[in-house]
């Protein structure tokens, strides 16, 4: 029965709009049930010490699944997927491309075998590095974090797997079944949150990412299954492992440089004040609801056809080009959003249970920092994969090794004076540095970038959303005095405003747009009135894509 449905909607689509759209649909709720998970852990826990563990253990799993698995998914698995296909597909049968399956059986076992063994290694040393890794924490507070940390290194080996499987599924341009992978991973979190913790204490919230792990595993494999794939240990370096294997190495040197940046960030947190962390944290997952739903849901399905187009590279700027303008359309007026109504935002996501004003105020700074980057973090993803198109992935380790030098000096040097402000507003500044960087060396390898459509779109967006702000704080200060008992003091008063305030600023965001004449407004008109079209048979629409 479910393998039925997931074959029926595999979420086949033939355009980079629509695949966004569909992603982006997918990632609306995922995030949702992001934010609902941190306003159960900031009622349950507060901005404290328990969830400046929890979110502490999280770092060394997340570097053994970066160096491990993600460089070589993110960079070379799907360029070279793509192109076994494309040489190997000479039926309408997805089983004509066995090296193409063995590609990816190469992987799996690979990917198994090494975080078996490294997993293990840093099971029995995680003791040693608690304390490298917090050292603000107290004794009681490292044994937590050795717990949950050896709990968690489960979830690299599953989302390990998973993730090869999405590299499938994203080939094929099946972006419905792998948008709905990270909705599983939130839900088994709030399971554990809910469920686990009254149980099992602060370790039911590992045992609840390691569910999240699993499910984002299972329901991704039915698909994966119909696609062709069938799992036999494969342990052959042959020349398309080998050439993934080449191109990650870069890539992973760049997520080694992010992880150890968000490393030495929890490092400096846990000797600033108790709940820093916790609030870096809840603040950058708020700011990444709209980077998650739009820009990232952009460059996920322009990804398959920037590879595609690699060797046309007026195509490619012009794909590029667009896709860069579809994004600042929604960024710019939602980290608007973001600043205008960071109080509403925060008080109704986080403000109950133990999470207090004090906790409130500084996650309402910090998001709005946060917000002021969020144009560099949504556009970065987009540049780096036409060079990971190019198979060039060491001019993105080259940004990614700068900026992150510049990250962690100005860290240490802010945080003495501004606190948890101090390490958002380092990181704040070093990505827009790195997209300086990665913009100037893909405009010298490419010859051009399309800029001016870009500039001219980015300046009417920005007259809009300048327009969207006041029309939202007129718009608060006008219906407070109809909030009713209570006004903005009450959670149901908050939400009001802050949901009426904002509908009636998109409105006038979209109504400025129109009249300054931006065509990102048709394309979401257009959007509005009719579906994306699905393709139901996706063996066929691949084949006919790639040759």
């Amino acid at each position: 029965m479910i393998h039925k449905l997931l074959a029926k909607n595999g979420g086949g689509t033939n355009s980079v709009t629509a695949a966004a759209a569909l992603v982006g649909a997918a990632s609306l709720v995922s995030r949702l049930l992001g934010v609902f998970r941190d306003r159960v852990l900031a009622a349950e826990f507060g901005a404290g010490s328990n969830l400046d563990v929890y979110y502490a253990a999280f770092r060394v799993p997340d570097l053994l699944f970066n160096l491990l698995i993600l460089g070589a998914l993110s960079a070379g698995f799907i360029p070279v997927f793509t192109q076994l296909l494309r040489r190997h597909l000479v039926s309408k049968k997805v089983s004509g491309s066995p090296a193409a399956w063995h590609l990816v059986n190469s992987l799996v076992t690979i990917i198994f075998i090494a975080v078996i063994v490294i997993g293990s290694i840093l099971y029995f040393i995680t003791p040693s590095i608690a304390p490298l890794l917090a050292p603000g924490f107290n004794e009681a507070q490292l044994d937590q974090l050795v717990q949950l940390t050896r709990i968690m290194y489960l979830s690299p080996l599953l989302l390990g797997i998973s993730g090869v499987l999405a590299g499938i599924l994203q080939s094929f341009r099946q972006f419905l079944v792998y948008a709905l992978a990270p909705v599983m991973y939130n839900i088994g979190i709030i399971i554990g949150a809910l469920f686990l913790v009254p149980i099992l204490g602060l370790e039911g919230l590992a045992w609840g990412v390691v569910l999240g792990a699993g499910l984002h595993l299972l329901i991704q494999l039915p698909l994966a299954f119909k696609l062709g794939w069938r799992f036999r240990f494969r342990f052959k370096l042959d020349k398309s492992i080998r050439t993934v294997l080449r191109l990650m190495v870069p890539r992973t040197a760049s997520l080694a440089i992010a992880q150890l940046n968000l490393v030495v960030i929890t490092i400096i947190a846990s000797t600033a004040a108790v709940g820093s962390l916790a609030i870096f944290n809840l603040a950058f997952n708020l700011q990444s609801l709209p980077l998650g739903i739009f820009a990232i849901s952009f460059a996920i399905a322009a990804f398959p056809t920037f590879a595609e187009l690699a060797n046309r590279k007026k195509e490619l700027i012009e794909v590029f080009s667009r896709t860069v303008r579809q994004v600042l359309f929604f960024m710019v007026p939602f980290s608007t959003l973001l600043i205008v109504l960071r109080a509403q935002l925060v008080r109704t996501v986080l403000g109950s249970g133990r999470f207090d004003w004090e906790d409130t105020v500084l996650t309402m700074q910090a998001l709005s920092l946060f917000a002021l980057s969020l144009v560099a973090q949504a556009i970065t993803p987009i540049i780096t994969r036409v060079f990971f198109s190019l198979h060039d992935t060491k001019t993105p380790f080259t940004s990614m090794l700068i900026s992150a030098g510049v990250n962690l000096v100005l860290s240490v040097w802010l945080v003495k004076s501004l606190g948890v402000l101090g390490l958002v507003i380092a990181f704040g500044i070093s990505s827009y540095l790195a997209l300086l960087l990665l913009a100037v060396a893909l405009r010298k390898k490419l010859g051009s970038l399309n800029s001016w459509p870009i500039i001219i779109s980015f300046s009417k967006i920005t007259v809009a959303s300048a327009g969207l702000a006041i029309v939202v704080q007129l718009v608060k200060w006008g219906i407070t005095p109809f909030l009713g008992l209570g006004g903005t003091d009450t959670f149901l008063g908050i939400a009001s405003q802050g949901f009426i305030a904002g509908v009636f600023g998109i409105f006038a965001f979209v109504v400025i747009a129109r009249m300054l004449r931006v065509p990102e407004v048709s394309l979401l008109t257009n959007a509005i009135k009719r579906r994306p079209k699905v393709i139901n048979v996706p063996a066929e629409a691949v084949e006919k894509e790639l040759d």
